[in-house]
């Protein structure tokens, strides 16, 4: 059977304005992207989350990821009916891609997100992957599941393409608009098409990546070399601790040589650095290989919520009632997914000790829903803490008087500093201090 002409071309080998675009998933990845190729495309955005949709309709990105004006004045229509991208010549899957309660691959959200996509996929139409995944999936898991639900013929009827998202969620440099994109295609002339598609929605250019296997175990060792140097530097801080001194002045005066990595403590959460290596790992094992080192940064990293819980427990005097500062997975973000902080919490708890928290930039709701945590929602007026943890380094928190930390405490309390936001900071001389 010859090869039908992926509809992207549109009779020629140009993309145009008329070129469809359907992005599916309008998280923290799929919204500034889709936002991002309006500017030159015909973009629709597709989620099955009503509310989600509704805010976006209204102007309103919850990630903070996309501004209100830029949203408002975006071209792109949202949708919750699949059947609205039923004339998309390309469609960009970015849907989560977690890990189950065994750290195992759950492709579930992928694999649906195929089957709605499948329902509706026209002929030479192009279907690009976004998601994290090990190598493999695109072509192994997703091509066949929309090829079925289709009826149409991979390669020959539609396309296959991966180009691995990069946001990094609350970094203004490195957006969507300016950063790299790599990209593959199941053909060269796939490829051809994408890196047009991306090359009008980001001046950072593209890469073009040797095949589609490629392009997914280069996303998924991006995340998985963070993970295992952020290891190294905090078992290197659990030695320092028994040590009786602080990472953070090690790596500041380890810092002065011109090619010391800048890798600080801490804790691994989100949905990125602390789930993809699993996915590596998960493959590895799969063709017989034992991923020890990358294994073992993750039981490093997974481990250091406890330990700095049983550290602070150990520099507190008998029951103690403790104010932490910042839920979220990451400074000045409101994403709660996957965030460690919850282990410093549990163990506290499970120790005796009355354990409050507030963010103001995490949904109060959803830290009730999914961590069962109630969020105190000022810190006005807050007194007598024998402890404040300070667990995110929002600004809102590096900007903290030493005069307002301290009327939330009594007179001999312990700060405990975790991300070095108050590393620089004079308190009174009674006031008792702890950092990694």
């Amino acid at each position: 059977m010859a090869r039908t002409i992926p509809a992207a071309l549109d009779g020629s080998d140009k993309m145009s304005s008329r070129t469809k675009i359907s992005v599916v998933g309008l998280g923290y990845v799929g919204l500034p992207l889709a936002v991002a190729l309006a500017r030159s495309f015909d973009v629709i955005g597709f989620d099955v989350n009503e509310a989600r949709v509704s805010e976006l309709r209204h102007g309103l990105d919850r990630t903070f990821e996309v501004d209100a004006p830029s949203l408002r004045a975006s071209s792109m229509r949202f949708t919750m009916d699949v059947a609205d991208t039923r004339d998309a010549d390309i469609h960009i899957i970015t849907v989560p891609t977690p890990v189950d309660q065994e750290n195992k691959p759950d492709l579930e959200p992928l694999k649906a997100a195929c089957v709605a996509v499948g329902g509706v996929l026209k002929k030479g139409a192009i279907v690009v992957v976004e998601s994290t995944v090990y190598p493999g999936v695109t072509e192994d898991v997703c091509g066949p599941i929309l090829a079925e639900t289709s009826g149409l013929i991979s390669g020959e009827e539609f396309y296959l393409g991966y180009s691995p998202e990069r946001i990094n969620p609350g970094d203004k440099v490195h957006t969507v608009d300016r950063i790299i994109k790599v990209v593959s295609g199941q053909t060269e002339e796939v490829t051809d098409i994408l890196v047009d598609m991306y090359g009008a929605a980001t001046s950072g250019g593209t890469f073009r990546a040797r095949n589609i296997k490629t392009a997914e175990a280069a996303k998924v060792i991006e995340n998985a070399q963070r993970d295992i140097n952020i290891a190294f530097v905090n078992e290197a801080t659990m030695i320092f601790q028994k040590l009786g001194i602080s990472a953070y002045d090690v790596l500041e005066t380890a810092g002065t040589k011109w090619n010391f990595l800048n890798f600080t403590p801490g804790l691994v959460g989100g949905h990125c650095i602390g789930i993809d290596p699993f996915y590596l790992a998960h493959r590895a094992n799969e063709v017989g290989h034992f991923a020890d080192l990358i294994l073992t940064g993750r039981r490093i990293n997974e481990s250091m919520g406890k330990f700095i819980a049983d550290r602070i427990h150990a520099n507190l005097i008998g029951t103690s009632k403790i104010l932490i500062l910042g839920l979220t997975f990451k400074e000045n973000v409101p994403d709660l997914r996957n965030t460690k902080v919850k282990d410093i919490i549990t163990v506290l708890r499970d120790l005796g000790h009355q354990v409050d928290v507030h963010d103001p930039l995490a949904d109060k709701g959803d830290a009730q829903q999914f961590l069962d945590i109630d969020l105190i929602e000022s810190l006005s007026d807050l007194r007598g803490y024998d402890a404040i943890i300070g667990a995110v380094a929002h600004s809102v928190y590096r900007d903290l008087s030493p005069a307002a930390i301290e009327a939330m405490m009594v007179e001999e309390g312990l700060v405990a500093d975790i991300k070095g936001i108050w590393r620089d900071t004079v308190f009174s001389p009674q006031i008792r201090r702890w950092q990694l």
